[in-house]
């Protein structure tokens, strides 16, 4: 089955999981996009207004800064894949309830496993407390993180949640500089999986 497949699989399993929260008349499944090869994948905490009326991550003006700030790196929304810790929209947009994020971590472990990329970016303190628990994100926001994650090798890279950088310019600031690191983070992982040439033995 190819990864395209198993991804819708996994969003029609979640449309039909009575038991999700948040699930009301009035929310709609987000459920994660973008390239299911990426080697950058963005999770953030759940979907807002706009998300809920399109059922698609990242579309309101949050959306529309992550996909500027990528092109500055030379990236594409296409390339990349984008989701969130809950997939349906909490009311008032108010934030996830651990409850709440515990019950989609299943979905959201499988869609991990499914697209394998070797550098997850946390978008905001909810993703990030997944992978890096007890951190503050004032403290590690830029930095990568190497760690087994379901017993595979994986680089977490926490930074702000976009909608954090438009309401202050300082953390504006970090989330666009935060960002420019990403190609090299990715290419040092690259040269580190390269396989090594082999030693010539002398003659």
């Amino acid at each position: 089955m190819s990864k395209v497949e198993e991804l819708a699989r996994l969003k029609q399993e979640m449309e039909e999981d009575t038991s999700l929260p948040l699930r009301t008349n009035e929310t709609r499944l987000v459920f994660g996009e973008g390239n299911p090869d990426a080697e950058l994948y963005f999770i953030g905490e759940g979907p807002g207004f706009n998300e809920n009326l399109q059922g698609r991550p990242f579309v309101g003006q949050a959306g529309k800064l992550l996909n500027r700030t990528l092109e500055t790196i030379g990236l594409k929304r296409e390339d990349v894949y984008i989701s969130n810790v809950v997939r349906f929209r909490p009311p008032g947009n108010r934030d996830p309830e651990p409850h709440e994020i515990a019950a989609f971590q299943p979905y959201v472990d499988r869609e991990i496993e499914i697209i394998n990329p070797p550098v997850i970016v946390t978008l905001g303190r909810f993703s990030m407390g997944k992978f890096l628990p007890g951190e503050r994100i004032s403290q590690i926001h830029g930095k990568p993180y190497e760690l087994k994650w379901n017993g595979k090798d994986v680089t977490i890279v926490p930074m702000y949640h976009p909608a954090a950088a438009l309401r202050a310019g300082a953390v504006m600031q970090q989330f666009v500089e935060d960002f420019k690191k990403l190609p090299q983070i990715l290419e040092k992982i690259k040269e580190k999986n390269q396989p090594k040439p082999e030693q010539m033995g002398l003659v």
